[in-house]
C-alpha cells in the first residue's frame, strides 16, 4: 500500500496489527519518506523496538533522497553494524550531492566492494570532470554490468570526450537505450546530426528520454525544423511530451522565430498541466520574445506564480531587445520592491535597453548603481555595452578612454562598438586603432577589414582602401555572406546573398521590382505635391 501512495491506508494496518515485526515496522518507515513525510519516518524508526540494518539502510537512503545527506552519515555512523549496500547507499548519496571528496574517502575504506560501489564513484568522479580516475576505476573493475558501461559512456560524453565514449560504445556488450541516447547527446554536441539520426532510426523501442534527446540536439544545432516535425510525429505515436521536450520546442520555435508553431506548443503546455513549470514559461517568453508578440511575453511573465530572478531577467531582456525601456526601467523598479535581489545579467539587459532607447546618462547611472549597490563586479559584456552606448552617441573619446581603464583585457567585441561606430562618425584615427586591435585577436575577421575600408572611402583616402583590401587578399579573407528566412505558412524559406538555388527566385525578383517600382512612384506623387504646395 505504501509503494501505491496509500501512506494512510497502510498506517491504519500497521496500527491494527496486534505483533508487528521488524519487516512490519521497515515498511511503513520506508513508505513515509518515499511519500514525502521524512520526519514520521525519523520518528518511527526511534520508536523502533528493535532494528535491523535493513531499518538503517532504509533511513539512510530516505535522509539522502530528501537532500539530508549530513543526517544520512550520522545514521551512518551510528549503525552498530554495517554491510555492502549501507556503504553503497551512503557513497551514491554524497556522489548525488557532488560531495565527491567525502564518498571517496568511504570507498578507500569500504571492506567489499561490488559493482554497485564501483559505478557510483565512477559517476562520481565524471560528474567533477576527474576522468582518469573514473577510467582507471573502470578497467580495474572485475565485473561490469549495463549501468557501468552506460556510465562511463555518458560520463565521456558530458566531459566533450567524445572519441573515448564512441571507442567504449563499440566495445559494450549488450547495448542499451541509455547508452544508444547519451551516445545520440555525443553526436549532437559534435555537431553530427546525421549519425545521430541514424543511430536514433535504429532503435526500434524508444522511450521519451531517447525522444528529448533527438528533440533538443535538433534544437540546439539551429535545426529547428527537424525538431518540430519529430515533436509531432512523438505525439501522434502517443507518447505525451514533458517539460524537457517542450522546452526544447520553443527554443526551436525561438530559433525560426515561428510564432504559429509557438503557439500550438503553448497550447500542449496548458493542456499537459506545465504552466508552473518555471524552465517552460521562461521559454514561452523567450519565444514570444523572438518571434516579436512582446505583449503575449509579458501576459505569460503576468501569469506566473511567483516569479524567480531567471524570470524577471528574461522578461526585462525582452523589453530591452524591443527597445522598451520604459518597460524594462518599470519591471526592475518592480523586481526591487518585490524583493528579488538583481544581478549581472539584469544590469546587462539594463544597459541594453538604455543602448537601443540612446540614454547615456541613465547607462552610467544604472552601471555606477550595479558595482555600488549590489557589490557586483562588471564583466567585459557590461562594458562592451557602455562603450556601444557612447560610442552611437559619438562620445568616441570618451568610450575610448574607457576601454583604456577596463581591469582586464579588452576582447574584439568591444573594439568592435567601437570601430562600428567610427564608421558612423568618420574618426579615422579611433577606426584604425579599434580595426588593428581586432586583427590581432582574428586575423581572419572579415568584418574589421569592411569596416576600416568604408571608413577610408568616406574619408577620400583610396590608397588606404586598396592597401586594405590587398591585405585582404593576402590572408585569404573574404567578406561573410548575408543571409536570412522567413516562415509562410508552414515552410521556412532560407535565402544566402548572392545564392539563386531558390525555386522562386524568379518571382522573388519580380515582386522586389514591382514592389520598388511602386515605392518610386510614391515618392515622385509626394515631390509633386510637395512642389505644388508651394504655390498656395
Amino acid at each position: 500500500m505504501s509503494r501505491a501512495g496509500h501512506i494512510k491506508d497502510a498506517r491504519q494496518l500497521f496500527d491494527s496489527m496486534p505483533n508487528r515485526d521488524v519487516v512490519s515496522w521497515n515498511s511503513i518507515i520506508t513508505g513515509y519518506w518515499k511519500n514525502e513525510c521524512l520526519q514520521e519516518s525519523k520518528r518511527l524508526f526511534d520508536l523502533m523496538p528493535g532494528r535491523n540494518i535493513l531499518s538503517w539502510n532504509s533511513m539512510i537512503a530516505g535522509s539522502v533522497e530528501h537532500g539530508s545527506v549530513d543526517e544520512a552519515f550520522e545514521y551512518f555512523k551510528a549503525m552498530p553494524e554495517r554491510n555492502t549496500e549501507s556503504y553503497n547507499a551512503m557513497i551514491s548519496g554524497f556522489v548525488r550531492w557532488e560531495r565527491i571528496n567525502e564518498a571517496e574517502m568511504l570507498f578507500v575504506e569500504m571492506p567489499r566492494k561490488n559493482v554497485i560501489s564501483y559505478t557510483a564513484m565512477i559517476d562520481g568522479y565524471m560528474k567533477t570532470g576527474e576522468v582518469e580516475k573514473a577510467r582507471a576505476l573502470f578497467d580495474g573493475m572485475q565485473r561490469r554490468n549495463a549501468v557501468s558501461w552506460t556510465v562511463i559512456i555518458s560520463g565521456y560524453v558530458d566531459n566533450g570526450k567524445f572519441d573515448e565514449a564512441r571507442k567504449l560504445y563499440e566495445r559494450m556488450p549488450n547495448k542499451n537505450l541509455v547508452a544508444m541516447t547519451a551516445m545520440i547527446t555525443g553526436y549532437f554536441k559534435e555537431g553530427r546530426a546525421e549519425d545521430a539520426r541514424v543511430l536514433f532510426d535504429g532503435i526500434r523501442y524508444k522511450d521519451l528520454v531517447c525522444w528529448n534527446a533527438m528533440i533538443t540536439g535538433y534544437a540546439q544545432n539551429g535545426i529547428g525544423e527537424e525538431a518540430l516535425k519529430l515533436c509531432s510525429e512523438m505525439v501522434k505515436l502517443g507518447i505525451q511530451p514533458d517539460n524537457f521536450t517542450l522546452v526544447s520546442v520553443f527554443t526551436a520555435c525561438s530559433d525560426l522565430a515561428s510564432v504559429k508553431q509557438g503557439r500550438q506548443i503553448h497550447v500542449l503546455v496548458i493542456k499537459n498541466g506545465f504552466e508552473l513549470d518555471l524552465s517552460l514559461c521562461n521559454s514561452l517568453i523567450t519565444m514570444y520574445n523572438k518571434c516579436g508578440n512582446i505583449v503575449d511575453a509579458e501576459q505569460a511573465f503576468r501569469q506566473m506564480n511567483g516569479a524567480a530572478l531567471v524570470s524577471w531577467n528574461t522578461i526585462i531582456c525582452a523589453f530591452a531587445q524591443h527597445g522598451l525601456y520604459g518597460k524594462a526601467v518599470n519591471f526592475f523598479n518592480q523586481m526591487e520592491v518585490v524583493g528579488v535581489k538583481p544581478d549581472g545579467v539584469t544590469f546587462l539587459s539594463l544597459l541594453s535597453a538604455c543602448g537601443h532607447a540612446g540614454k547615456v546618462n541613465e547607462s552610467m547611472d544604472f552601471f555606477e548603481l550595479m558595482v555600488k549597490k549590489y557589490g557586483i563586479c562588471p564583466r567585459p559584456e557590461h562594458y562592451s555595452c557602455l562603450v556601444d552606448i557612447l560610442s552611437r552617441a559619438g562620445q568616441l573619446e570618451r568610450a575610448s578612454k574607457i576601454i583604456q581603464e577596463m581591469p582586464f583585457e579588452v576582447d574584439a567585441g568591444i573594439w568592435g562598438a567601437l570601430l562600428a561606430a567610427c564608421s558612423v562618425y568618420l574618426n579615422v584615427e579611433l577606426g584604425e586603432l579599434a580595426a588593428k586591435r581586432i586583427v590581432e585577436w582574428n586575423p581572419h575577421h572579415s568584418g574589421a577589414y569592411v569596416a576600416l575600408s568604408n571608413i577610408y572611402a568616406a574619408a577620400g583616402m583610396w590608397d588606404k582602401v586598396t592597401r586594405v583590401r590587398l591585405q585582404m587578399k593576402e590572408q585569404g579573407v573574404k567578406k561573410q555572406s548575408a543571409y536570412s528566412w522567413m516562415e509562410i505558412g508552414n515552410k521556412v524559406h532560407h535565402f544566402l546573398g548572392g545564392d539563386i538555388s531558390h525555386p522562386d527566385t524568379n518571382k522573388i525578383h519580380l515582386e522586389i521590382r514591382s514592389i520598388s517600382l511602386q515605392m518610386k512612384a510614391l515618392v515622385t506623387i509626394a515631390e509633386t505635391d510637395l512642389l505644388w504646395s508651394g504655390f498656395d
